[in-house]
C-alpha cells in the first residue's frame, strides 16, 4: 500500500485543524483595549471590550486599574445605558506636568456596575470607553489590570503581564501599546477627546497602522487551518489520480 487510506487521512486532517482552533479559542475572548495602539504625548479615546465566557453566568461588574507609574491626569468615561461608573482617585507620590501646572492626584480605578436588569449576558460582548491622556513618552505600553465578575460570584483576574519572547499568559492584562508622535506633529497630541470621549481620526489611524496581538494570532490560525485542509486536498487529488490510472 503506498499511501493512506482515504478515509484515514481525510479524517487526521480534520482532526489536525479542529485541533489548531480548539487550542488558539480561548485566546479570541480576552479583554483587550481597542484600538490597541495610539501615540505618546496625546490624547485618545479607547473601548475596553469584555467577552461573556461562562455558558451559565452574566457578566455584571468590571473594574480596570490605571497604572500610577504611569498616571494619567484625564480620565473620562462615555455613559453607558445600563451601567454605572464610578471613578476612584490617589494622591501621586511625585507630582507630574500637565500643560504647566502640577497634577497631584489621578484616577487609579474605574468601576462599571450593571443597573437591575442590565448584564453581558453568555455568548455577548459590551466595550467600555474612555478617553484618556496626556499620554505617557517614557514607555511603549500601558498595562491595565482588570477583574471580571459575574453574577454567580466568580472573578476573573486579567492581570497578568505579557512578556515579548515568552508565551502569552492565560489571564492577560490588558495592554494599550504607544508608539512616537509622527513628527511635525507640533506639541505631539494625538488629538484633544472628542465630545462625549470619542476617538479622533488619528488615533484610530494608529490602531489600523498597528495590529494587535489578536489580530496576528487569528491569521495564524487561519492560514495553519488552510494550509493543513490545502495539504489533504492535494494529497487526496493525488490519490484519486492514481487510482483512476491504475484502473
Amino acid at each position: 500500500m503506498r499511501s493512506l487510506p482515504t478515509r484515514r487521512l481525510a479524517a487526521v486532517a480534520l482532526t489536525a485543524a479542529a485541533s489548531v482552533v480548539a487550542l488558539a479559542g480561548p485566546a479570541f475572548a480576552h479583554v483587550t483595549v481597542n484600538p490597541g495602539a495610539a501615540a505618546q504625548g496625546g490624547y485618545t479615546a479607547v473601548d475596553f471590550r469584555v467577552p461573556n465566557e461562562s455558558d451559565t453566568a452574566s457578566t455584571v461588574k468590571l473594574e480596570v486599574n490605571l497604572p500610577l507609574d504611569h498616571p494619567l491626569a484625564s480620565v473620562r468615561t462615555l455613559p453607558l445605558p445600563g451601567w454605572t461608573a464610578a471613578v476612584e482617585k490617589a494622591k501621586l507620590d511625585k507630582p507630574i506636568k500637565v500643560h504647566g501646572n502640577d497634577v497631584t492626584e489621578a484616577v487609579s480605578k474605574i468601576t462599571w456596575t450593571a443597573d437591575a436588569g442590565t448584564r453581558i449576558a453568555p455568548g455577548q460582548f459590551q466595550e467600555f470607553r474612555v478617553s484618556l491622556g496626556p499620554l505617557p513618552t517614557d514607555t511603549d505600553n500601558l498595562e491595565f489590570k482588570t477583574l471580571q465578575t459575574y453574577d454567580n460570584g466568580d472573578i476573573v483576574r486579567w492581570i497578568d503581564e505579557s512578556k515579548d519572547g515568552q508565551p502569552e499568559p492565560a489571564k492577560p492584562a490588558p495592554v494599550l501599546k504607544l508608539t512616537k508622535a509622527a513628527e511635525g506633529d507640533g506639541h505631539g497630541v494625538t488629538a484633544s477627546p472628542a465630545a462625549n470621549g470619542g476617538s479622533s481620526d488619528h488615533a484610530a489611524a494608529s490602531g489600523d497602522d498597528k495590529s494587535d496581538d489578536s489580530t496576528a494570532r487569528t491569521l495564524g490560525v487561519v492560514g495553519i487551518v488552510v494550509g493543513v485542509i490545502g495539504t489533504a486536498v492535494g494529497v487526496l487529488g493525488l490519490r484519486r489520480k492514481s487510482g483512476g490510472s491504475a484502473s
